[in-house]
């Protein structure tokens, strides 16, 4: 069956740490460095397992990026998401479909990740990293981080547009190409995978797209869902998206408890930090960012709760709710700490037995090319 191929693209330059550690630029306020993401799907075949395991740790490899820090700053965090090797895609581009662009809407991302299907097709991976090269906007800065990740099973040198070409291509703008085969290490070396990461200047893997995450129960995810269903209550859409929005947030959280407690916990933790920021809807993050003024809206542009209130009370029901939004955060957070140690201690018992997954790849070469350019993990 022909597999899907998944491609991260994040940000970076191959900078050793000691540039990094001196550089003028790292004294950045916070989100002002930037973790690019794209994600690009091989939507031939029968896939399920592959694209079950991307679902499973979006939210997992989002919260890795995001513990991210560069002088106590965290980076801002833009994902894109491609499918191709779809026969429903046209052929002209290569059965290549752009998704989403770089994006922060971290719901949206979600949304699509979750509406994506499978047909036939071929897989060209050398025309899916040069589109992802050529159309998205990637950062011109040097301290921010950029890498392509791309997983599948096919020869890696199928289609017209020669991967010897554009590997190196996306390396000359420190871009690196990562390669995840799915199936064993050999025949992936054999099918050219392990060459494309050597030209792109990433890393290969290689794992068993079939197989069932192993989630972790916690005693802390219930908890931590808890918080967020409360932290739900807390957003207030405007305008014409307001309440379309507000209706995506909730049914990416059902989304995420569709594959497992553990897997919304996961995005409930995502939600309480600074990259889950919606200021294109929500009321509290775009007077936060200085977008809107609540006092200054008109009633139509206004959420019910906020509807008929004289200026004042506008503006005391959203200070009220804005520190309830943080307390829920900061509460959301203590226990996510409380659920790490939890976890890591797990994976301790189970050393190497639980191999390496979709997820479990992108965030090792994250952290390791991350670290090149002066990051740190949060906690470390």
């Amino acid at each position: 069956m022909k597999k899907f191929f998944f491609t991260f693209i994040l940000l970076g330059i191959g900078l050793t740490s000691d540039y990094a550690q001196n550089n003028p630029n790292l004294l950045l306020p916070i989100n002002e460095r930037k973790i690019q993401m794209a994600i690009l799907f091989d939507a031939s075949g029968s896939m399920d397992g592959l694209l079950s395991q991307a679902k499973a740790r979006i939210w997992s490899i989002v919260n890795d990026l995001t513990a991210m820090r560069s002088n106590g700053a965290a980076p801002m965090v833009e994902i894109a998401l491609y499918s191709y090797g779809n026969d429903s895609h046209s052929s002209a581009n290569n059965f290549i479909q752009q998704l989403v662009p770089l994006t922060t809407d971290l719901d949206l991302i979600s949304q699509k990740l979750f509406g994506i299907t499978t047909n036939g097709g071929s897989e060209y991976c050398g025309a899916v990293i040069n589109n992802a090269l050529g159309e998205l906007k990637w950062s011109n800065d040097g301290m921010d981080l950029k890498m392509i990740y791309i997983a599948g099973n096919e020869p890696f040198n199928q289609g017209s547009v020669d991967y010897r070409k554009i590997c190196p291509q996306a390396l000359e703008r420190q871009i690196y190409v990562n390669t995840i085969h799915c199936g064993d290490y050999q025949t992936g070396i054999r099918d050219l995978w392990q060459d494309g990461a050597k030209l792109g200047g990433g890393d290969y893997f290689h794992i068993d797209a079939d197989k069932s995450i192993q989630t972790i129960a916690t005693p802390f995810d219930e908890p931590i869902n808890a918080y967020n269903d409360s932290l739900n209550k807390t957003y207030f859409g405007y305008g014409i998206q307001g309440q379309v929005r507000k209706e995506m947030q909730a049914t990416q959280d059902q989304n995420a408890q569709s594959l497992s407690v553990s897997n919304k916990a996961e995005r409930s933790i995502a939600k309480s930090k600074a990259n889950y920021e919606n200021s294109s809807w929500d009321l509290i993050d775009a007077n936060t960012q200085g977008k809107k003024d609540v006092t200054k809206m008109k009633d139509d542009e206004l959420p019910e709760e906020f509807k008929g209130l004289k200026p004042e009370e506008k503006k005391a029901l959203l200070d009220k709710k804005t520190e309830e939004r943080k307390m829920l955060q900061k509460k959301v957070a203590d226990l996510a700490i409380e659920r790490d140690k939890f976890i890591q201690t797990e994976k301790a018992k189970l050393g190497d037995k639980a191999g390496d997954d979709f997820g479990t790849s992108v965030s090792k070469s994250i952290e390791k090319k991350a670290e090149k350019i002066g990051f740190n993990k949060e906690g470390n």
